[in-house]
């Protein structure tokens, strides 16, 4: 086993991995609205809200009677649309609620303002409040309403002209929730990861700049390691908690002709998934099966798929005893079965290490995300299990230079099913 130094150039962050995302960021709960909204059908609202967010961007929604114009007929979806840009699902205080919006700015602005004013006002109110990130938070929600990803991707001309109230209005919206904390992912309804654009949606699991290293060291191994490529001409891989999906969509764009199981127990998980594979156009390469991964034979829900040639994983590790010390960002609104590994952090990888005989190939090979703590803890647990016939073979430090992730390879004879064959077009999901 070697322990791999970050490459030359990296660079150190702040504090990084489960416990510390990058930009995190806010929204009142509040009653879930009449009728209320299944976890799928939010998705749904929020990816067909592009077109909204670009009439509200352009000032052309100011009223109820600019909406009836936009949507004529059907003011119902207008509305839901609308509601859905606007607010969404939350976590707060460790209850589930749904998020609404108050229309009462924080120190109201009175125009005429440009953006580059209104940068500037917001930075000063979050570094009052004592907001992480404070300027990139104001930056990236002011460009998001003016129909951009980046505040420094605004045309020259939209930095000095005056915003609209109504432009004015959804930034003091969206800024109120991030005096509330919410993580900036959520309140922007999407973020990138590894060059896609994926949706956000509370509780799931925000994706983390480290995880991005996790996709490129599976990348380079299948580039060194001709093992990988299945009967289809590409690996068939299987994900552990694809959350949002960043980590199977990333492999998916990234190796034409590989296959992805993934998997999760949470519902939000793979309606996202879903919904960010289907705006990818990625559908025909994934199958999302909901599962958890720690009830006693789900191992053989997985079997019909053939043996794996890798398993890719970014588990919940937090050590229990540190969930209460996690930014509010995080133990607000997060789902804490997505981070929550149990009392050493190592619940579900310990499960996906006894799991990986009987789906991998031979020289099959683990991939894992974990805590710094966890390499020599993950090392003794395999050493003590030989029948595993697994070994850690390779830790690699994220951009911090902590020990992040694990390359962990199978031997022996496979014990699984043995087919290669890839499942018709039917949807996956669990028997009975």
């Amino acid at each position: 086993m070697h322990i791999r130094e970050p490459s030359p150039g990296s660079f150190c962050r702040q504090e990084g991995g489960r416990g510390n995302p990058s930009g995190r960021v806010a929204v009142t709960s509040g009653p879930k609205p009449p009728g209320g909204v299944r976890a799928c059908d939010h998705l749904h609202l929020v990816g067909a809200s592009d077109h909204l967010q670009q009439l509200i961007s352009q000032g052309r929604l100011r009223d109820l009677g600019a909406l009836r114009r936009v949507f004529p007929g059907d003011m119902e979806l207008g509305g839901r649309m609308l509601w859905a840009l606007l607010s969404g699902p939350g976590r707060r205080g460790g209850t589930r609620g749904w998020a609404f919006s108050s229309w009462q700015p924080h120190l109201p602005l009175a125009g005429p303002l440009n953006a580059t004013e209104v940068v500037s006002h917001w930075t000063a109110v979050f570094e009052k409040r004592g907001i992480p990130e404070a300027q990139a938070s104001s930056e990236y929600i002011v460009a998001h309403v003016l129909g951009a990803k980046t505040f420094q991707s605004l045309r020259p001309v939209l930095w000095t002209q005056p915003l609209t109230s109504w432009q004015l209005q959804c930034i003091q919206e969206l800024s109120s929730r991030r005096l509330q904390r919410m993580p900036l992912q959520y309140i922007l309804g999407e973020w990138d990861f590894q060059g896609l654009s994926l949706k956000m949606a509370p509780p799931v699991f925000i994706p983390r700049p480290e995880t991005e290293e996790l996709v490129e060291w599976v990348l380079e191994e299948v580039a060194q390691s001709p093992c990988t490529v299945g009967a289809q001409g590409g690996p068939l891989i299987l994900e552990v908690g694809c959350g949002s999906g960043a980590i199977a969509l990333s492999l998916l764009s990234q190796l034409p002709q590989s296959r992805v199981i993934a998997v999760d127990k949470g519902e939000a998980a793979i309606c996202l998934t879903q919904e960010n594979a289907q705006r990818l156009r990625l559908l025909d390469r994934i199958r999302i099966v909901p599962l958890d991964v720690t009830l006693e034979g789900s191992w053989a829900h997985l079997l019909p798929w053939g043996p794996m040639d890798l398993v890719v994983s970014n588990p919940p590790y937090i050590f229990h005893q540190d969930m209460e010390q996690l930014a509010p960002e995080i133990r607000s609104y997060e789902d804490p079965l997505a981070l929550d590994g149990g009392e050493e952090g190592m619940d579900i990888i310990t499960h996906i290490l006894a799991l990986a005989p009987w789906l991998l190939k031979d020289s099959g090979s683990i991939f894992l995300e974990v805590d710094p703590r966890h390499p020599e803890l993950v090392g003794s647990w395999l050493q003590s299990r030989p029948n595993l016939s697994l070994g850690l073979v390779a830790v690699r430090r994220d951009f911090c230079g902590r020990p992040r992730f694990l390359h962990i390879r199978r031997s022996g004879r496979q014990r699984g099913c043995p087919a290669d064959a890839w499942p018709g077009p039917q949807a996956a999901r669990v028997p009975g």
